[in-house]
């Protein structure tokens, strides 16, 4: 079982995570709009296409985690399939 201390620690890398995931889904956002009245540039649109592959792999892990047991499937999940989670989140123990 894991002390206060090490949740607190884990939320608070996961609510950094989070912000870090929605920041770049905002500018994704931007992109696609900007894309409808001007031509975007091939960095503009590898952002775009990274987002959206963060989208699709988002899509099974929440399926898998509305199941019954989910909650405990999902992290064997991930320690087996590590790409299924999103780019910010996919980062070192050591660089957060």
């Amino acid at each position: 079982m894991k002390t206060a201390e090490e949740l607190k620690e884990l939320l608070l890398k996961n609510k950094k995570l989070l912000q870090k995931e929605l920041s770049q889904s905002k500018e994704a956002m931007f992109l696609i709009k900007k894309s409808t009245h001007s031509k975007l540039t091939e960095e503009e649109k590898e952002k775009i296409k990274i987002q959206l592959i963060d989208i699709c792999k988002s899509i099974p892990a929440l399926a898998v985690f509305l199941l019954p047991g989910g909650a405990i499937l999902l992290p064997l999940l991930i320690k087996l399939i590590p790409d299924i989670l999103p780019s910010a989140f996919q980062v070192d123990d050591d660089t957060t």
